[in-house]
């Protein structure tokens, strides 16, 4: 359910034309150089206590955008402004500092948690670094709180990723996110490559973790089953741009870009019969290179109704209607 959430105060989260290009190419053995547009003049914002979904196919830019606001990418332009500061402009020990506040959760929980470290060494080690508590006492008692709130045993601190399941090591990724007492948690496709019954676990766990300590979320996924679930607003990126933003209800409702219209043709529907019967709206060609995006709208050739001016022209992400926006000149 979409929770009602305060306008008045600024965003916690406020990305402006954030742009990230890499070089390949032209080194040791040849080859032509090129430019990997990845993220290509992406602006959002995301309101104190939210969900964003950030939606979009494999490649589109979505994890590279979420690493360019941890500044784990330094991006090439554009600023990423988190509670009133530039993350790409403040000095690396106010980052240090700030780092404490942004937290994420990542997609394979077999590869990122230390294998020679016990569970408890993990979610410890970053309070015993920033000094979140000093105690070492302190900081085992805090652990076994952690794994309780994401439902696991205070035995597990004795254990080691290897000897726990896939989703209960997401579970420990997460009591390490909520270690540092963050306000904004990335979640960067936490949940595909988990079994769909767990998924679902792991999903209502972030949601009430949400509802317990005000927590703000940006969810990565290419799932639009799961991430009409959980966000409260979703944005959908296609070749390194934002296509689209709304309201989860009016998003999924009332799509207004035709990458979004495709995009919600393809999910199934459960009821066979009804599947059978629908038509489904196939978007023809293959994703353009990165190295090579088209002119115009970067979706216009594989667009059923491009016209003349989107072979041209770049669209502007504007507001069609209140609170939805979307980069398409027939919209």
């Amino acid at each position: 359910m979409s929770k009602v959430l305060a306008t008045s105060e600024p965003p916690i989260l406020e990305v402006k034309n954030l742009v990230k290009h890499f070089h390949v190419g032209g080194g040791l053995f040849g080859g032509k150089a090129g430019v990997v547009r990845a993220v290509d003049g992406v602006s959002f914002f995301i309101q104190r206590g939210e969900t964003l979904g950030l939606v979009g196919e494999s490649g589109c830019g979505k994890t590279t955008t979420g690493r360019c606001i941890l500044q784990l990418e330094r991006p090439t332009s554009g600023s990423v402004i988190f509670e009133g500061a530039d993350l790409t402009t403040v000095s690396p020990d106010d980052l240090r500092r700030v780092r404490r506040r942004i937290q994420v959760i990542f997609q394979d929980p077999y590869s990122s948690l230390n294998p020679r470290m016990t569970v408890g060494q993990i979610i410890a080690e970053p309070m015993a670094v920033h000094r979140i508590v000093t105690d070492a006492r302190a900081r085992a008692a805090r652990v076994r709180d952690l794994l309780e709130r994401v439902g696991l045993l205070p035995r597990h601190a004795d254990r080691y990723p290897h000897e726990m399941s896939g989703g209960q090591r997401q579970r420990v990724g997460v009591a390490r996110a909520l270690a540092m007492e963050p306000s904004l948690i990335i979640c960067d496709e936490p949940v595909s490559a988990l079994d769909v019954s767990i998924q679902a676990q792991i999903i209502n766990l972030l949601e009430d973790l949400q509802a317990d300590l005000g927590l703000t979320y940006l969810f990565i996924a290419h799932d639009l089953a799961v991430v009409r679930h959980i966000s409260d607003r979703v944005a959908v990126m296609y070749l390194g741009k934002v296509v689209e933003i709304a309201d989860r209800k009016a998003l999924y409702d009332d799509p207004l870009h035709p990458y979004t219209q495709a995009l919600l043709a393809a999910v199934p529907i459960p009821d066979p019969e009804l599947e059978a019967r629908r038509e489904h709206a196939i978007v023809l060609g293959e994703v353009p290179s990165p190295l090579n995006p088209p002119s115009g709208c970067v979706f216009h050739p594989r667009c059923p109704i491009a016209i003349e001016r989107c072979r041209v022209d770049v669209p502007e992400l504007r507001e069609v209607k209140p609170g939805h926006w979307a980069a398409c000149h027939l919209a």
